[in-house]
């Protein structure tokens, strides 16, 4: 056996709508088909597959900076960092970059709604 990839996150919210508008308007996914689960929430497809599970919760306590989670981050491979450095400047969304020492990449950190912080990687032309 050997693992292959990440298949999804799976992130619980008090604010479901913002959540979905915010990884559509400024992460570029799509709403997609979900389980019929019996509680709400909403799957967000990037590339065809569903990569951002969100469930719905009223409470707050199982969110964010709960002591418990010991997520720090996850992150995206992307292509066009111009195109997507401005449409993160139109929806006024803070980012900082980092380039990641010997390598061609450069990373774009920014946080969601909740303050998951993400960040999304570009390959550097050589």
């Amino acid at each position: 056996m050997a693992i292959q990839q990440l298949d999804h996150v799976n992130i619980v919210t008090t604010q479901l709508d913002d959540m979905v508008e915010w990884y559509v308007s400024v992460l570029g996914m799509v709403m997609g088909h979900r389980p019929d689960f019996p509680f709400p929430g909403a799957w967000l497809y990037a590339n065809g597959k569903p990569v951002v599970h969100l469930v719905s919760s009223d409470k707050p306590d199982l969110i964010g900076s709960d002591a418990s989670l010991k997520l720090e981050h996850f992150a995206f491979s992307a292509t066009d960092r111009a195109a997507f450095e401005a449409n993160l400047s139109q929806q006024g969304v803070p980012y900082s970059t980092f380039d990641v020492p010997g390598t061609p990449l450069v990373q774009l950190h920014i946080a969601d709604p909740d303050g998951n912080h993400i960040h999304v990687d570009f390959s550097i032309p050589q």
